[in-house]
Protein backbone atom coordinates (compact mmCIF):
# COMPACT_ATOMS: atom_id res chain seq x y z
CA UNK A 1 0.00 0.00 0.00
CA UNK A 2 3.07 2.35 1.17
CA UNK A 3 5.18 1.62 -2.11
CA UNK A 4 1.55 2.65 -4.51
CA UNK A 5 1.22 5.97 -2.83
CA UNK A 6 5.00 6.73 -3.56
CA UNK A 7 4.66 6.05 -6.89
CA UNK A 8 1.88 7.81 -7.30
CA UNK A 9 3.14 10.75 -5.71
CA UNK A 10 6.41 10.37 -7.93
CA UNK A 11 4.23 10.38 -10.79
CA UNK A 12 2.62 13.74 -9.73
CA UNK A 13 6.09 15.47 -9.26
CA UNK A 14 7.10 14.10 -12.65
CA UNK A 15 3.62 15.79 -14.41
CA UNK A 16 4.28 19.18 -12.38
CA UNK A 17 8.25 19.49 -13.70
CA UNK A 18 6.80 19.33 -17.20
CA UNK A 19 4.05 21.57 -16.82
CA UNK A 20 6.26 24.55 -15.30
CA UNK A 21 9.11 22.88 -17.73
CA UNK A 22 6.15 24.21 -21.02
CA UNK A 23 5.17 27.46 -18.81
CA UNK A 24 9.14 28.78 -19.48
CA UNK A 25 9.54 27.99 -22.59
CA UNK A 26 6.51 29.87 -23.67
CA UNK A 27 7.61 32.68 -20.88
CA UNK A 28 11.21 32.46 -23.16
CA UNK A 29 9.69 32.90 -26.89
CA UNK A 30 8.77 36.58 -28.05
CA UNK A 31 6.95 37.71 -31.02
CA UNK A 32 8.97 40.40 -32.38
CA UNK A 33 7.38 42.42 -35.48
CA UNK A 34 10.48 43.37 -37.88
CA UNK A 35 10.33 46.44 -40.05
CA UNK A 36 13.37 45.88 -42.36
CA UNK A 37 13.72 49.24 -45.08
CA UNK A 38 10.40 49.40 -45.08
CA UNK A 39 9.16 46.12 -45.52
CA UNK A 40 7.49 44.30 -42.27
CA UNK A 41 7.57 40.72 -40.96
CA UNK A 42 7.04 38.69 -37.87
CA UNK A 43 9.66 36.94 -35.87
CA UNK A 44 10.07 34.33 -33.12
CA UNK A 45 12.78 34.67 -30.71
CA UNK A 46 14.06 33.22 -27.43
CA UNK A 47 16.61 35.39 -27.12
CA UNK A 48 16.53 38.68 -25.13
CA UNK A 49 18.01 41.30 -27.32
CA UNK A 50 17.66 43.23 -30.66
CA UNK A 51 21.21 41.61 -32.18
CA UNK A 52 19.30 38.21 -31.26
CA UNK A 53 16.47 38.90 -32.84
CA UNK A 54 18.59 40.19 -35.67
CA UNK A 55 20.75 36.89 -36.01
CA UNK A 56 17.25 34.56 -35.73
CA UNK A 57 16.52 36.75 -39.14
CA UNK A 58 20.07 36.46 -40.44
CA UNK A 59 20.65 39.90 -40.63
CA UNK A 60 23.69 41.29 -40.37
CA UNK A 61 23.99 45.36 -40.12
CA UNK A 62 27.33 47.83 -40.64
CA UNK A 63 28.40 50.60 -39.52
CA UNK A 64 26.26 52.76 -41.94
CA UNK A 65 23.00 50.90 -40.94
CA UNK A 66 20.17 52.33 -38.27
CA UNK A 67 19.26 49.68 -35.75
CA UNK A 68 16.20 50.80 -33.43
CA UNK A 69 16.04 50.32 -30.87
CA UNK A 70 19.87 49.31 -30.56
CA UNK A 71 21.47 45.90 -31.08
CA UNK A 72 21.73 45.62 -26.75
CA UNK A 73 18.41 46.83 -25.85
CA UNK A 74 16.18 44.28 -24.43
CA UNK A 75 13.29 43.05 -26.18
CA UNK A 76 9.72 42.00 -25.15
CA UNK A 77 6.97 39.54 -26.59
CA UNK A 78 5.92 42.41 -28.84
CA UNK A 79 8.24 44.90 -29.09
CA UNK A 80 9.18 46.37 -32.64
CA UNK A 81 12.81 46.32 -34.03
CA UNK A 82 13.13 48.78 -37.33
CA UNK A 83 16.15 48.33 -39.84
CA UNK A 84 16.89 50.19 -42.37
CA UNK A 85 20.21 49.73 -44.19
CA UNK A 86 22.80 53.05 -44.98
CA UNK A 87 23.48 53.58 -48.98
CA UNK A 88 26.46 54.86 -49.88
CA UNK A 89 25.59 58.38 -52.47
CA UNK A 90 28.52 60.00 -54.27
CA UNK A 91 27.07 63.32 -55.70
CA UNK A 92 28.71 65.61 -57.72
CA UNK A 93 27.46 68.64 -57.99
CA UNK A 94 28.90 71.24 -60.96
CA UNK A 95 31.70 69.16 -60.81
CA UNK A 96 32.53 69.07 -57.27
CA UNK A 97 32.14 65.08 -56.46
CA UNK A 98 30.98 64.68 -52.43
CA UNK A 99 30.32 61.30 -50.46
CA UNK A 100 27.43 60.63 -48.41
CA UNK A 101 25.54 57.99 -46.37
CA UNK A 102 22.09 57.76 -46.33
CA UNK A 103 19.29 55.36 -45.37
CA UNK A 104 16.42 56.98 -47.84
CA UNK A 105 15.26 54.58 -50.46
CA UNK A 106 14.68 56.88 -53.33
CA UNK A 107 17.28 59.44 -54.96
CA UNK A 108 14.89 62.31 -54.38
CA UNK A 109 14.79 61.28 -50.66
CA UNK A 110 18.44 60.42 -50.53
CA UNK A 111 19.18 63.89 -51.98
CA UNK A 112 17.12 65.61 -49.12
CA UNK A 113 18.24 63.39 -46.67
CA UNK A 114 21.76 64.92 -47.18
CA UNK A 115 20.86 68.22 -47.96
CA UNK A 116 21.56 68.41 -51.64
CA UNK A 117 19.51 71.19 -53.31
CA UNK A 118 18.75 70.79 -56.54
CA UNK A 119 16.04 72.67 -57.50
CA UNK A 120 15.54 72.96 -60.75
CA UNK A 121 18.52 71.50 -61.33
CA UNK A 122 19.45 68.70 -64.41
CA UNK A 123 20.57 65.06 -62.52
CA UNK A 124 21.92 62.13 -64.33
CA UNK A 125 19.41 59.59 -62.63
CA UNK A 126 15.65 59.89 -61.90
CA UNK A 127 14.49 61.64 -59.01
CA UNK A 128 12.16 58.81 -58.13
CA UNK A 129 14.64 55.79 -59.00
CA UNK A 130 15.05 53.02 -56.03
CA UNK A 131 18.53 53.67 -53.94
CA UNK A 132 19.39 50.23 -53.63
CA UNK A 133 21.67 48.55 -51.06
CA UNK A 134 24.69 49.03 -53.35
CA UNK A 135 24.49 53.27 -53.52
CA UNK A 136 24.12 55.78 -56.34
CA UNK A 137 26.79 58.02 -57.97
CA UNK A 138 24.70 60.68 -59.54
CA UNK A 139 25.88 64.22 -61.47
CA UNK A 140 23.94 67.56 -60.21
CA UNK A 141 24.34 70.24 -62.84
CA UNK A 142 22.71 73.37 -61.40
CA UNK A 143 21.05 76.37 -63.68
CA UNK A 144 24.12 79.22 -64.58
CA UNK A 145 23.57 82.57 -65.97
CA UNK A 146 25.94 82.84 -68.75
CA UNK A 147 27.07 84.60 -71.75
CA UNK A 148 27.79 83.60 -75.07
CA UNK A 149 29.53 85.75 -77.55
CA UNK A 150 28.33 83.92 -81.05
CA UNK A 151 30.37 85.68 -84.01
CA UNK A 152 30.32 88.88 -81.95
CA UNK A 153 26.82 88.47 -81.39
CA UNK A 154 25.74 88.81 -77.59
CA UNK A 155 23.42 86.46 -75.91
CA UNK A 156 22.66 85.84 -71.71
CA UNK A 157 21.47 82.44 -71.31
CA UNK A 158 21.14 80.53 -68.03
CA UNK A 159 21.66 76.67 -68.66
CA UNK A 160 21.74 73.79 -67.02
CA UNK A 161 24.22 72.46 -69.85
CA UNK A 162 27.44 70.68 -67.69
CA UNK A 163 29.67 71.08 -70.27
CA UNK A 164 30.23 74.20 -72.95
CA UNK A 165 29.73 72.02 -75.86
CA UNK A 166 25.77 71.19 -74.35
CA UNK A 167 25.47 74.63 -73.96
CA UNK A 168 25.56 74.57 -77.92
CA UNK A 169 23.68 71.77 -78.18
CA UNK A 170 20.66 73.53 -76.12
CA UNK A 171 20.94 76.53 -77.84
CA UNK A 172 20.84 75.28 -81.29
CA UNK A 173 23.97 76.78 -82.19
CA UNK A 174 26.09 74.89 -84.93
CA UNK A 175 29.88 75.20 -85.79
CA UNK A 176 32.51 73.71 -87.57
CA UNK A 177 36.16 72.58 -87.43
CA UNK A 178 37.26 76.24 -88.94
CA UNK A 179 35.76 77.55 -85.74
CA UNK A 180 37.38 78.48 -82.62
CA UNK A 181 35.54 78.49 -78.90
CA UNK A 182 36.94 79.55 -75.71
CA UNK A 183 36.63 78.10 -73.22
CA UNK A 184 36.80 74.75 -74.75
CA UNK A 185 33.75 72.08 -75.86
CA UNK A 186 34.51 70.31 -73.24
CA UNK A 187 35.17 73.06 -70.21
CA UNK A 188 32.38 72.62 -67.18
CA UNK A 189 30.18 75.37 -67.52
CA UNK A 190 30.51 78.20 -64.32
CA UNK A 191 28.22 80.51 -63.00
CA UNK A 192 28.80 84.03 -65.08
CA UNK A 193 31.45 82.54 -67.35
CA UNK A 194 31.33 83.77 -70.75
CA UNK A 195 31.70 81.58 -74.34
CA UNK A 196 33.06 83.08 -77.12
CA UNK A 197 32.60 81.25 -80.77
CA UNK A 198 34.73 83.18 -83.42
CA UNK A 199 33.05 82.19 -86.96
CA UNK A 200 36.09 81.87 -89.23
CA UNK A 201 35.43 81.18 -92.88
CA UNK A 202 37.84 80.94 -95.70
CA UNK A 203 37.39 80.69 -99.47
CA UNK A 204 39.61 81.17 -102.61
CA UNK A 205 38.92 83.86 -105.08
CA UNK A 206 40.92 84.01 -108.38
CA UNK A 207 41.23 87.24 -110.52
CA UNK A 208 42.59 88.51 -113.41
CA UNK A 209 46.09 90.61 -112.93
CA UNK A 210 48.49 92.99 -115.08
CA UNK A 211 51.96 92.47 -115.41
CA UNK A 212 54.46 95.61 -115.47
CA UNK A 213 56.70 95.29 -118.41
CA UNK A 214 60.67 96.33 -117.82
CA UNK A 215 62.52 98.62 -119.75
CA UNK A 216 65.80 98.00 -121.90
CA UNK A 217 68.17 101.14 -122.42
CA UNK A 218 70.14 100.96 -125.02
CA UNK A 219 73.18 103.71 -125.61
CA UNK A 220 73.48 105.59 -129.22
CA UNK A 221 75.98 107.29 -130.31
CA UNK A 222 74.56 108.83 -132.98
CA UNK A 223 71.85 110.54 -130.85
CA UNK A 224 72.51 113.67 -128.82
CA UNK A 225 73.44 113.03 -125.41
CA UNK A 226 70.59 113.24 -123.11
CA UNK A 227 67.76 112.36 -126.06
CA UNK A 228 65.74 109.31 -126.26
CA UNK A 229 63.83 106.91 -128.61
CA UNK A 230 61.72 104.37 -128.00
CA UNK A 231 61.95 101.74 -130.06
CA UNK A 232 59.60 99.12 -128.98
CA UNK A 233 56.55 100.39 -127.31
CA UNK A 234 56.44 98.06 -123.44
CA UNK A 235 53.25 96.09 -123.15
CA UNK A 236 51.69 94.53 -120.00
CA UNK A 237 51.05 91.18 -119.67
CA UNK A 238 48.50 89.14 -117.98
CA UNK A 239 48.44 86.89 -115.23
CA UNK A 240 45.26 84.65 -113.32
CA UNK A 241 46.06 85.20 -109.48
CA UNK A 242 44.56 82.96 -106.44
CA UNK A 243 44.18 84.11 -103.20
CA UNK A 244 43.07 82.89 -99.95
CA UNK A 245 41.10 85.01 -98.40
CA UNK A 246 40.01 84.25 -94.48
CA UNK A 247 36.97 85.73 -92.60
CA UNK A 248 36.67 86.20 -89.01
CA UNK A 249 33.09 87.17 -88.18
CA UNK A 250 31.88 88.12 -91.05
CA UNK A 251 34.79 90.59 -91.66
CA UNK A 252 37.86 90.12 -93.95
CA UNK A 253 41.14 89.32 -92.11
CA UNK A 254 43.84 88.30 -94.61
CA UNK A 255 44.14 87.56 -97.99
CA UNK A 256 47.15 85.26 -99.06
CA UNK A 257 48.47 84.30 -102.25
CA UNK A 258 48.38 80.56 -103.32
CA UNK A 259 49.01 80.22 -106.65
CA UNK A 260 50.03 82.12 -109.62
CA UNK A 261 50.09 81.51 -113.21
CA UNK A 262 51.11 83.90 -116.10
CA UNK A 263 48.55 83.82 -118.75
CA UNK A 264 50.67 86.57 -121.36
CA UNK A 265 53.82 87.81 -120.63
CA UNK A 266 55.17 91.25 -120.85
CA UNK A 267 56.84 92.74 -123.63
CA UNK A 268 59.51 94.92 -122.64
CA UNK A 269 59.81 98.50 -123.87
CA UNK A 270 63.43 99.89 -126.09
CA UNK A 271 64.77 102.85 -125.31
CA UNK A 272 67.46 104.42 -127.48
CA UNK A 273 69.68 106.94 -125.40
CA UNK A 274 71.83 109.61 -126.88
CA UNK A 275 75.32 109.69 -126.05
CA UNK A 276 76.70 111.97 -128.98
CA UNK A 277 78.28 115.15 -127.21
CA UNK A 278 76.76 117.88 -128.52
CA UNK A 279 78.68 120.00 -131.20
CA UNK A 280 79.57 123.79 -129.90
CA UNK A 281 77.79 126.22 -132.18
CA UNK A 282 79.25 128.63 -134.49
CA UNK A 283 78.93 132.13 -133.58
CA UNK A 284 75.32 133.28 -135.80
CA UNK A 285 74.52 136.66 -137.04
CA UNK A 286 71.04 135.55 -136.34
CA UNK A 287 68.82 136.20 -133.38
CA UNK A 288 67.88 133.19 -131.63
CA UNK A 289 64.09 132.40 -130.83
CA UNK A 290 63.54 134.04 -126.93
CA UNK A 291 62.95 131.82 -123.98
CA UNK A 292 60.54 134.37 -123.03
CA UNK A 293 60.10 135.10 -119.30
CA UNK A 294 61.08 131.38 -117.37
CA UNK A 295 61.39 133.51 -113.96
CA UNK A 296 57.84 133.04 -111.37
CA UNK A 297 55.50 130.21 -112.01
CA UNK A 298 53.64 131.75 -114.57
CA UNK A 299 52.57 130.38 -118.20
CA UNK A 300 55.09 131.06 -120.45
CA UNK A 301 54.08 129.97 -124.11
CA UNK A 302 56.98 131.49 -126.35
CA UNK A 303 58.24 129.49 -129.02
CA UNK A 304 55.02 127.52 -128.69
CA UNK A 305 55.04 126.74 -132.38
CA UNK A 306 58.49 125.19 -132.32
CA UNK A 307 57.70 123.12 -129.13
CA UNK A 308 54.71 121.18 -130.61
CA UNK A 309 56.91 120.63 -134.17
CA UNK A 310 59.31 119.01 -131.31
CA UNK A 311 56.57 117.55 -129.41
CA UNK A 312 55.38 116.06 -132.64
CA UNK A 313 58.82 114.40 -133.67
CA UNK A 314 59.19 113.37 -129.66
CA UNK A 315 56.28 112.09 -128.96
CA UNK A 316 53.52 112.41 -131.85
CA UNK A 317 52.08 115.30 -130.16
CA UNK A 318 50.67 113.39 -127.30
CA UNK A 319 51.11 115.54 -124.27
CA UNK A 320 49.69 112.98 -121.76
CA UNK A 321 51.74 110.25 -122.86
CA UNK A 322 53.46 107.91 -120.20
CA UNK A 323 55.08 104.36 -121.90
CA UNK A 324 56.84 103.28 -118.92
CA UNK A 325 59.98 104.35 -120.66
CA UNK A 326 60.92 106.88 -117.97
CA UNK A 327 60.29 109.43 -120.17
CA UNK A 328 57.20 111.74 -119.80
CA UNK A 329 54.71 114.34 -121.88
CA UNK A 330 54.66 115.73 -125.26
CA UNK A 331 58.60 117.04 -124.81
CA UNK A 332 59.53 113.39 -123.01
CA UNK A 333 60.92 115.04 -120.17
CA UNK A 334 62.53 112.79 -117.78
CA UNK A 335 61.54 113.82 -114.02
CA UNK A 336 65.11 114.96 -113.12
CA UNK A 337 64.75 117.27 -115.45
CA UNK A 338 61.54 118.12 -115.21
CA UNK A 339 62.21 118.78 -111.63
CA UNK A 340 65.40 120.72 -111.63
CA UNK A 341 63.33 123.59 -114.02
CA UNK A 342 60.40 123.55 -111.39
CA UNK A 343 57.91 121.38 -113.03
CA UNK A 344 56.69 119.96 -109.78
CA UNK A 345 55.36 124.02 -109.82
CA UNK A 346 52.44 122.54 -111.88
CA UNK A 347 52.35 118.56 -111.63
CA UNK A 348 54.71 115.38 -110.12
CA UNK A 349 54.95 114.28 -114.06
CA UNK A 350 55.24 116.35 -117.20
CA UNK A 351 52.26 113.93 -118.51
CA UNK A 352 49.70 115.03 -115.81
CA UNK A 353 50.85 118.46 -116.81
CA UNK A 354 48.92 120.43 -119.63
CA UNK A 355 50.69 121.32 -122.68
CA UNK A 356 50.67 125.12 -121.88
CA UNK A 357 52.63 124.16 -118.80
CA UNK A 358 55.42 121.49 -120.39
CA UNK A 359 56.28 124.45 -122.55
CA UNK A 360 56.42 126.77 -119.88
CA UNK A 361 59.18 124.37 -118.21
CA UNK A 362 60.68 123.71 -121.46
CA UNK A 363 61.32 127.48 -122.31
CA UNK A 364 62.73 127.58 -118.74
CA UNK A 365 65.36 124.55 -119.91
CA UNK A 366 65.75 126.14 -122.91
CA UNK A 367 66.98 129.34 -121.44
CA UNK A 368 69.70 127.03 -119.80
CA UNK A 369 71.00 124.38 -122.85
CA UNK A 370 69.25 125.45 -125.76
CA UNK A 371 67.71 122.60 -127.74
CA UNK A 372 70.68 119.91 -127.02
CA UNK A 373 68.80 118.33 -124.53
CA UNK A 374 66.14 117.14 -127.20
CA UNK A 375 66.88 114.32 -129.97
CA UNK A 376 64.12 116.36 -131.73
CA UNK A 377 66.16 119.84 -132.04
CA UNK A 378 66.54 119.43 -135.52
CA UNK A 379 62.36 119.62 -136.12
CA UNK A 380 62.52 123.40 -133.95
Amino acid sequence: MLSRTIRHATQGAAALAVVAGSVGVAHLDKAVALTVDGSPRSVHVFGGTVRDALDKSDISVGEHDVVVPSLDAAISDGDHISVRYGRKLVVTVDGQRREYWTTATTVDAALRDVGVRADGAVLTASRSQTLGREGLALSVTTPKDVTVLDGGKRRSVTTTAPQVGAVFGQLGIEHDADDTVKPGLSTAVREGMTITLTRIGTKTQTRTESVSFGTTRRTDSSMAEGTTKTVTTGKPGTKKVTRELRWVNGKLSSSKVVKTVVTKQPVDAVVKVGTKKAAVPAPSTSTPPSAGNTSGAGLNLANAAMWDRIAQCESSGNWSINTGNGYYGGLQFDIPSWLANGGDDFASRPDLASRAEQITVANRYYAKAGLSPWGCAHAA
